[in-house]
Order: structure tokens, then sequence, then C-alpha cells
């Protein structure tokens, strides 16, 4: 079993930053792609970030220039450095996986993390 669990959330200034972090632990063999969703209230899960394990990364483009993904394989890390925060990316920031057991059977998997919040204030 694969679990998922961010951190790195909080409340911040308009302009601010902050870093978030999405450990995966448990049965990995390999994780293909990592991603960073956020949900305001009232609003649909968005697409934030996502890198691949060949280093390919896509942004939305609201977020182009101000954040950068990144992961640490050994570790079956990523990270989402936020700088320039503005009050519009309040939400709750979730980050998905998806990849392959170390089980014999070799399984897929695609699993999320329970979020964390980011607030900006202005």
């Amino acid at each position: 079993q694969v679990q998922l669990v961010e951190s790195g959330g909080g409340l911040v200034q308009t302009g601010g930053s902050l870093r978030l972090s999405c450990e995966a632990s448990g049965s990995i063999f390999r994780i293909n792609t990592m991603g960073w969703y956020r949900q305001a209230p009232g609003n649909q899960r968005e697409l934030v970030a996502m890198i691949t394990s060949d280093g390919t990364i896509n942004y939305a483009e609201s977020v182009k220039g101000r954040f950068t993904v990144s992961r640490d394989n050994a570790k079956n890390t990523m990270y989402l450095q936020m700088n320039s925060l503005k009050p519009e990316d309040t939400a709750v920031f979730l980050c998905n996986d998806g990849g392959v057991t170390a089980t014999s059977f070799r399984r897929p998997f695609n699993i999320w993390g329970q979020g964390t919040q980011v607030t900006v204030s202005s």
C-alpha cells in the first residue's frame, strides 16, 4: 500500500512564499507522474503543476513564472515552491502520484494525499 503526506501549507501575505512537500511511502517500485492540484471552495479541482519521471514539467498558466515543481526520486518526494503568492492562490493543495508498487505483481497505483491548506491574505 502507498500513502502520500503533504506538508508546508499555511497563512501568508500577498507576495509571500511557501514551499509544499509531498512524500510518498509504502511499497513503491517506481513513481511515474507526480502532480500538484488545488481546490478552492466552490471551484473544481485544477492541476497546478505536474512532473514526470523523465523530468517533463507542465504548469497551469496562472502559476507560470511564480511556482516551481521539483522531485527527489531517492526520497519519493515532490516539492512545490510558490513565490509571489496572490489571494486567488488560496486553496487546499493536494498531491497525486501515479506509479507501480513493489509487490510481486507490480500493480499500478494512483493515489491522493489528504491536502494542505494554503491561505494568502490581501
